[in-house]
């Protein structure tokens, strides 16, 4: 019988660590008596993951990322949550008669004995680290305290209140507290980026934004909709009893770990306030150029417009297209010990080692024209400004990238040409604008085709006519499995079209060229259109048609 291989060799032999690190950790765990791997980590020789994957190769199951990993809840329900913490397990999906559980160790036979005993399932055991399945633990058990933090509001709130305004001490042991963090907990854990609290003639739909889309998870009766409301505008700073006006707060959290913001915005509509809470997880930016899907030509037009020093570089489409985001990832590229960076945001969606980062307060006087004055007078290389919204703005900012400034920030276009039609719109001259601009990247987001359910099938007429490509060519549509909820998708990836500013452009910009003519020259300058890029993505089998025909169409 073939000997397994030790933890430790296996991670030499994949070039993790090297055989002097092995050694220092081995000679530690003699005087410690913890585990290897636990000695690798807190040594900072290998990361979680590594560990898991080395773990699962040696005891031949297989592993699963938790972070990245959709569980329902039904399925979470499976297996009552004492149980799962005393066995340090989780359900992730079940296929017909078999549950697949994430665990610790999945080499303990007395707990998937007691998991199969209490489920009537076969289980299939699956690798993940302790601190991920606790965490997962946290987060996807939260509607079960949803559901009995609703029925005790039921027995609390028999009558209808008319003016709710409880102080903090007496909300504290509420219901309504539960109930508030559980909504929190449960986006949280199935990703969302916001939370939409609905109030109708009868109930109040609690709907998560889900990779672009809102999927509703559960109703409160009308009459217990005050509590809640009042429970989320005192820990946001919102005024409770002001009902007539939309009003704007915020509440910052800690939840498994990280570190989390959540933007709360109201708006009164005819049965009551309507509730939208952004997430913003402020400790875990890690996008790169790569990771957002740059197509290799793309990544080369970015290459030239981020070899100068100064001009101005902006990223458009329309809200929640990700705009924020490539500009992080833009400003973490450029980030030297060499270069001053500052940033005016509203709000400031992740914190970034090494950059000043600045938060817009329109109340205190701090607007993005304001601070981009004082920006300028802090010796900065580099300005991130969050959006250019109007005419004061855009002036200074243009302004400035002519004086030796590199200037990002985004804008509100349809596509890359028409963002200078944009800018003059904004009275900002025509030889300015052609003088400062760089680049000009246009984004859009579509959803990700789940990996494990997509399905292939062959092109049909309208189909290959709208792509340009032979009847039956291979395509993929979306299924729906355990693992991604049954949407089909997972996750959301981004298509761009980069407009790089050569000399031929700033000339005809500086001529008056018309946004037809502008996109004719970029085209002919290597820019490939959003619609094209999307058509790649199709092809490529990681979007589906209709993403296509949702999110970009086609100009003559």
């Amino acid at each position: 019988m073939k000997q397994k291989k030790k933890l430790g060799e296996m991670l030499v032999e994949s070039g993790v660590i090297s055989q002097e690190e092995l050694q220092r950790a081995l000679d530690e765990q003699k005087t410690k008596l913890k585990r290897l791997g636990d000695i690798l980590l807190e040594l900072g020789y290998v990361s979680s993951d590594a560990i898991i994957q080395a773990l699962a190769e040696q005891i031949s199951v297989e592993p699963i990322n938790l972070k990245d990993t959709y569980i329902d809840a039904e399925v979470a329900r499976l297996i009552p949550k004492e149980l799962a913490k005393r066995h340090t397990a989780i359900p992730v999906y079940r296929k017909d008669n078999t549950l697949y559980v994430a665990m610790a160790d999945p080499r303990n036979i007395s707990a998937i004995d007691d998991l199969r005993i209490v489920t009537e399932m076969n289980i299939r055991p699956m690798l993940a680290s302790e601190a991920d399945i606790e965490q997962a633990i946290e987060l996807y058990y939260t509607r079960q305290i949803s559901e009995r933090a609703i029925e005790d509001l039921k027995r609390d709130w028999q009558s209808d209140p008319v003016d709710v305004v409880l102080d903090e001490t007496d909300i504290e042991n509420a219901p309504a507290v539960r109930l508030a963090k559980s909504i929190i907990m449960q986006a949280i854990g199935m990703h969302a980026s916001d939370i939409h609290l609905e109030p109708f003639e009868k109930q109040v739909n609690v709907r998560f934004r889900i990779d672009g889309s809102l999927v509703e998870v559960m109703t409160i009766p009308e009459n217990l909709y005050p509590a809640v409301l009042t429970r989320f505008k005192v820990i946001s700073g919102i005024n409770i009893a002001e009902k007539r006006i939309p009003q704007d707060g915020r509440i910052e959290m800690a939840v498994g770990g990280k570190d989390y913001d959540f933007r709360v915005s109201t708006l009164p509509t005819v049965f009551g306030e309507k509730v939208v809470i952004r997430i913003l997880d402020r400790t875990s930016f890690s996008f790169t150029r790569e990771t957002l899907g740059f197509s290799p030509h793309n990544t080369e037009l970015m290459n030239k417009i981020l070899t100068g020093t100064n001009g101005i570089i902006l990223v458009t489409g329309p809200t929640g297209s990700g705009k924020t985001t490539t500009l992080y990832a833009l400003l973490r590229e450029l980030n030297t010990p060499e270069v001053n960076i500052v940033t005016i945001e509203d709000p400031v969606e992740y914190m970034l080692d090494g950059i000043n980062q600045v938060q817009v307060n329109v109340k205190a006087g701090l607007t993005f024209a304001t601070g981009l004055r004082s920006i300028l007078r802090q010796d900065p290389d580099i300005v991130m400004i969050g959006e250019i919204r109007d005419e004061e703005t855009a002036q200074i900012a243009v302004r400035a990238s002519i004086t030796g400034h590199l200037v990002l920030s985004t804008l509100h276009t349809n596509d890359a040409p028409s963002s200078v039609a944009r800018l003059i719109d904004m009275n900002v001259e025509r030889f300015l604008v052609a003088e400062a601009l760089s680049g000009i990247i246009a984004q859009r987001l579509v959803r990700r085709l789940c990996p494990d359910c997509k399905e292939r099938y062959g092109a049909s007429p309208a189909e290959a006519q709208l792509l340009g490509v032979p009847e039956g060519t291979p395509l993929y549509r979306k299924v729906g499995c355990p693992k991604c909820n049954g949407t089909g998708y997972s996750g959301r990836l981004a298509i761009h079209e980069v407009m790089h500013i050569n000399r031929r452009l700033r000339d005809a910009i500086q001529a008056g060229a018309s946004t037809e003519v502008l996109r004719d020259i970029a085209l002919e300058n290597g820019m490939t259109r959003l619609f094209d890029s999307c058509r790649e993505t199709v092809l490529a089998g990681h979007t589906t048609v209709s993403e296509m025909v949702k999110t970009v169409y086609a100009r003559d």
